[in-house]
């Protein structure tokens, strides 16, 4: 079993940035690709960026050049810093990794509650 235990959402004003945290913790072999999603009311969940462990990066074009992943696969961590915010970035925003609980074993989904980032215009 793994937990993901995201922090760092809230409200701030257009313009201002955040910084969110993922941590995975529990029964882990190994993560692979770790990812941010959000969803916005009424809207699809969709995906914000994800990295994989090489530390290799893909954004949503509605991101790129505001927003930065990163990751310290010590200790199984994943970092948003989000800049330049608008407030069409809004949205519940979940944690996911991809984990190998043990060896053997099948590579599983794994998915965060949710924070919430609230961008006031």
């Amino acid at each position: 079993q793994v937990q993901l235990v995201e922090s760092g959402g809230g409200l701030v004003q257009a313009g201002g940035s955040l910084r969110l945290s993922c941590a995975a913790s529990g029964t882990i072999f190994r993560v692979n690709t770790m990812a941010w999603y959000r969803q916005a009311p009424g809207k699809q969940r969709e995906l914000v960026a994800s990295i994989t462990s090489s530390g290799n990066t893909i954004y949503a074009d509605s991101v790129k050049g505001r927003f930065a992943l990163s990751r310290d696969n010590a200790k199984n961590t994943v970092y948003l810093q989000m800049n330049s915010l608008k407030p069409e970035d809004t949205a519940v925003y979940y944690c996911n990794a991809v984990v190998l609980g043990t060896p053997g074993t099948t590579w599983y989904d794994s998915w965060g509650r949710g924070t919430q980032v609230t961008v006031s215009s």
